[in-house]
């Protein structure tokens, strides 16, 4: 078994959206840890503000099937995969990390360059497991957040129950 983290957003019926994938992740792997949801700004785009979060998990599942799975509930959410990269949508799911393993082909790449590289997925991933390593640099999610600079795309912690 493997401890797999999942970054979820969305900023079309948000709310919805990530219930829907909540439920549907939930229904597939069991147990979930979610963390606090937060909203920023849509980036590189004009466009409704996103809600993300991260969801960690124990899953047999190879990184291939886990992203089948999240292509199958982003269909659910009634998303159109051809709409292009930088544009609303009603939910995205990313594989983050699967355990230790470091991948980088074309379709896939582990550990997502998103940890790193944005805070609302830095920030909900370092208050979720602080402890955890990240497979390439060897620094926890917490010493990665406290070096983070997220003074240019802030967010806002908001209350929703999922």
């Amino acid at each position: 078994m493997a401890r797999v983290y999942l970054g979820l957003g969305s900023n079309i019926k948000p709310v919805e959206n990530l219930r829907i994938g909540v439920r549907e992740l939930r229904a597939r792997y069991g147990e979930l840890c979610v963390s606090a949801i937060y909203e920023s700004a849509a980036l590189g785009f004009d466009g409704a503000n996103f809600l993300n979060l991260v969801a960690g998990l124990e899953s047999d599942a190879s990184p291939g099937e886990l992203q089948k799975h999240a292509e199958l509930i982003h269909d659910l959410s009634g998303r159109d995969r051809d709409s292009g990269r930088l544009t609303s949508r009603p939910l995205d799911i990313d594989l983050l990390l699967h355990g230790d393993l470091v991948i980088n082909e074309p379709r896939l790449k582990l550990p997502r360059g998103d940890v790193l590289n944005y805070n609302f997925v830095l920030r909900p991933l370092a208050e979720l497991d602080p402890g955890l390593i990240h497979p390439v640099t060897g620094k926890t999610m917490q010493e990665h957040w406290r070096l983070f600079s997220a003074t240019s795309h802030p967010l806002r912690p908001v209350d929703v129950i999922l």
